[in-house]
């Protein structure tokens, strides 16, 4: 049996019709950058997801590069972040001459560790971009009381977690500010580049909307150096499209992640743990495997197909070598890094791919 890793054409066949009809409406009404299409899409995911204001934005990185703006982050400034993690989630802060500061992660969630934060902090520090990494949130209540002891803007990169929820809240509106990425193989994925920008914050919201188009609040009128992270209307139109059906994408995530939990029975496989302060919407199933490598081997040649996310912690990438990082200082993202290996998930998977799944594992 094939079992693909990710497979995005039985979810775009699905909602073809629909999704070709609302692009020729936006054609015909040349809606192409900003305008009702975007704006429609920003009420709905308010709406749906608990929002106060959503801003579209052109990719997942633009709002990231927005909030470091936002939060004041600078030259001189010490922001820390995770080091497991896509590298977009650092962009932002050495987009604006800050310093990104590498911290561990936790061994069972591999969410960035509240207590690493606490030991990183010095007077340099401005801020932290916390990932909600494979649609599992951070601990957040912890790391929100060390901002605010210390006075620290905080970012939530919720990239891959739209529409998690973290004791209740939705995740974005915990910290400072929150970012989403809707590129086309996210739980929301958009026909192109997307993303969002939210805020529990009105100044900061206003803001970002100002650093959207220009730094300019009017025509010709530029109060800042700002950027161009408008949405475009073929991209607000898809998500539109595509939204009312997340609640549902998202239930058969969490069915999958939970046959792989129940079935899954190796004394050798570390199996993701979830907070039971955090809900995941499950953008990823990884697990942590000593011969990760080999581990691959057999389930390709079973059919199955899998991925590495990520096989290089961030803190040891050639851009940030002059940080001077050394092989051994993060100790857990670097374990994770080298044994980690993600199993297909997405909403089309059938059942009996599921077990194919569970069963090439379990007899490996």
């Amino acid at each position: 049996m094939k079992v693909p890793f990710l497979d995005l054409k039985p979810q775009h066949q699905a909602l073809r019709t629909e999704i070709l009809a609302a692009l020729a409406a936006t054609y015909d009404a040349t809606r192409f950058c900003l305008g009702k299409d975007v704006d429609d899409f920003e009420k709905s995911f308010s709406t749906l997801l608990g929002y106060p204001r959503t801003l579209g934005m052109n990719s997942g990185t633009s709002p990231l590069h927005a909030a470091s703006v936002c939060g004041g982050f600078g030259p001189g400034d010490e922001i820390i972040t995770t080091p497991f993690t896509f590298a977009s989630s650092c962009w932002g802060i050495s987009y604006v001459g800050a310093t990104p500061v590498f911290v561990d992660i936790e061994p069972d969630t591999w969410c960035i560790s509240p207590a690493a934060i606490a030991r990183a902090i010095t007077p340099r520090t401005k801020g932290i971009v916390v990932v909600h990494i494979f649609g599992q949130p951070a601990r957040m209540d912890e790391i929100m009381a060390l901002a605010r002891q210390h006075k620290l803007f905080v970012v939530e990169d919720c990239a891959q977690a739209v529409g998690a929820q973290y004791r209740g809240q939705p995740v974005g509106l915990i910290g400072d500010c929150g970012t989403f990425s809707f590129y086309p193989t996210k739980n929301l994925g958009a026909c192109g580049e997307g993303g969002a920008f939210v805020s529990r914050h009105a100044a900061v919201m206003d803001h970002a909307q100002l650093l959207r188009v220009h730094g300019s609040p009017k025509r010709y009128t530029h109060t800042e150096v700002g950027f161009n992270f408008r949405m475009d209307g073929f991209q607000g139109a898809v998500l539109n499209a595509k939204l009312p059906h997340l609640a549902a994408w998202t239930a058969r995530r969490r069915t999958i992640a939970g046959k792989y939990l129940a079935g899954i029975r190796r004394p050798d496989v570390q199996l993701p743990v979830i907070s039971a302060d955090g809900e995941s919407v499950w953008h990823q199933f990884t697990l942590l495997h000593p011969s990760r490598d080999a581990l691959r081997v057999h389930l390709d040649k079973a059919g199955v197909g899998t991925e590495i996310i990520y096989p290089g912690p961030m803190h040891r990438q050639p851009c940030y070598a002059s940080l001077g990082y050394q092989p051994g200082s993060l100790p857990v993202a670097e374990s994770a890094s080298a044994r980690c290996v993600s199993l297909p998930l997405f909403p089309e998977l059938t059942d009996a791919q599921v077990d194919h799944v569970i069963q090439s594992i379990n007899s490996f």
